[in-house]
């Protein structure tokens, strides 16, 4: 019976995992773990950036509907409009023991207390590195253990989070930390949406040291669990919150700032073990997902859907991936819409092309398609054609070929933003930009084509 569920989740990974096939990053722990669930390979985040996209993996919906739209820290200090809704809440008033351990960002930040009394949790413990958070994990899995009851259990790790280092230079905040040592043992693997120089390669190098801390951590916890024979009767779910803290990543709708691991184990359950699903997947599926599998009533104030019928029966999954970004450190509104073939970016304000939105640390590393001294400001609307351009380097909006996937994609993306109730919908002030994004996708939406969805 799966009567317990284990989150783990990390800061910043992307999908840079050996399972992923990044060969040069030493991830042993997860990649067994691979080896013994379900790899979902084509997973997004609903946002680039942690607070919403965690907000929307802990409640199942988009962060235009659960309110947190940026960071939940100060000075920014978004929240849940409902508190309820986090899944920790929903099963502990079904007799759920409940534990939160390591990052909590998906609510507002308060003390340990506070956040467990709001979100449902019996305990919270929040912060710690790598060891810290380990060792918390395998105390409350002694005590679930001892208590005997079924259990929620959200284990967050820091690593690959970028995490200030005396060894950083000047003006520089690297992944080190103050446990992480560089990993060159394998070599190096640049991202292509990088350009391959020596400043790429050294941050490379630290952050394949952070992921490698991070994955052994991950193994004391997954070791203890089968030590205490809880494996058998526990749903353990991996995940990360968005892609690399890397330029032209974290922080922007292309797929390197929303692609995420998301692996699913369900010991004893036919069809899960050792799967690689290629069906688009969100971060709003899981929630759905982890009820279904608990045997626990449908969650009809969710925006996902279960991957159960996905992974059992071989049913197809959603047909869209969206994303969206608000609020990050400045304003900067965007939202996206990906299908199996094409993905449409609209950018709402005139904020420099994506290099790195956070513009929270000094650059080592560039990215390959900045061909000038200058950065220039984004397009108002981007299309890719994923068949030939999977790096999205090419915008092809303008392109006849491409009008019926233009028009197919912008009305999908109308249509969720109504549906989400999304603010950009009706703003105040308008500027004459956001009118500009408005227009230009109720036009596309509105062309008269034969109906061919990309």
């Amino acid at each position: 019976m799966h009567r317990n569920v284990l989150i783990i989740h990390c800061h910043d990974l992307g999908r840079f995992l050996g399972t992923y096939g990044v060969e040069t990053v030493s991830t042993p722990n997860l990649d067994a773990l691979a080896a013994e669930s379900t790899v979902f390979e084509q997973a997004f985040s609903t946002a680039p950036h942690c607070s919403p996209a965690r907000a929307s993996l802990f409640t199942g919906t988009y962060p235009q509907q659960n309110g947190v739209l940026g960071l939940t820290h100060e000075p920014f200090g978004w929240d849940l409009h409902d508190p309820s809704t986090h899944v920790a809440h929903r099963l502990r008033t079904v007799g759920y023991r409940t534990e939160l351990v390591g990052v909590h960002h998906e609510s507002r930040t308060l003390p340990d207390h506070e956040v467990a009394a709001r979100l449902g949790f019996d305990r919270v413990r929040t912060g710690g590195d790598r060891d810290i958070v380990a060792e918390r994990a395998v105390d409350a899995l002694e005590a679930a253990a001892a208590a005997g009851t079924p259990f929620y259990l959200q284990v967050g790790f820091t690593e690959p989070h970028r995490s200030p280092s005396e060894r950083d230079p000047v003006g520089v905040m690297g992944f080190l930390g103050d446990h992480v040592e560089p990993d060159r043992s394998r070599g190096i693997t640049v991202p292509p949406f990088l350009r391959d120089d020596e400043g790429a390669r050294t941050e490379i190098a630290e952050l394949q040291g952070a992921v490698r801390a991070m994955d052994e951590g991950v193994g004391r916890v997954l070791r203890r669990l089968t030590a205490l024979g809880l494996d058998d009767s526990t749903v353990v779910v991996f995940t990360t919150d968005h892609g690399l803290a890397l330029p032209r990543a974290k922080c922007t709708l292309y797929d390197a700032g929303t692609g995420v691991a998301l692996l699913v184990r369900v010991p004893g359950r036919e069809g899960w073990a050792a799967r690689r699903i290629d069906e688009l997947v969100s971060h709003v599926d899981v929630l759905p997902t982890l009820f279904e599998l608990l045997g626990l009533p449908d969650q009809a104030s969710v925006a996902g859907n279960s991957l159960v019928p996905v992974v059992e029966t071989g049913a197809h999954a959603r047909a869209h991936a969206f994303g969206q970004l608000s609020y990050h450190t400045y304003y900067d509104p965007k939202r996206s819409v990906r299908s199996r073939t094409h993905k449409l970016i609209v950018n709402f304000s005139n904020a420099p092309r994506a290099m790195d939105p956070t513009q929270s640390w000094v650059h080592r590393s560039l990215p390959a398609d900045l061909t000038g001294p200058t950065i220039g400001t984004s397009a108002v609307v981007e299309l890719y054609d994923l068949r030939t351009d999977p790096e999205e380097t090419a915008n092809v909006v303008d392109d006849a070929a491409q009008r019926a996937a233009f028009s197919a994609l912008a009305a999908a993306l109308l249509g969720w933003m109504r549906d989400t109730r999304d603010p950009l919908l009706d703003p105040t002030p308008e500027p004459s930009r956001h009118r500009l994004a408005i227009a230009t996708l109720e036009e596309a939406a509105a062309i008269e084509l034969e109906p061919v969805l990309p």
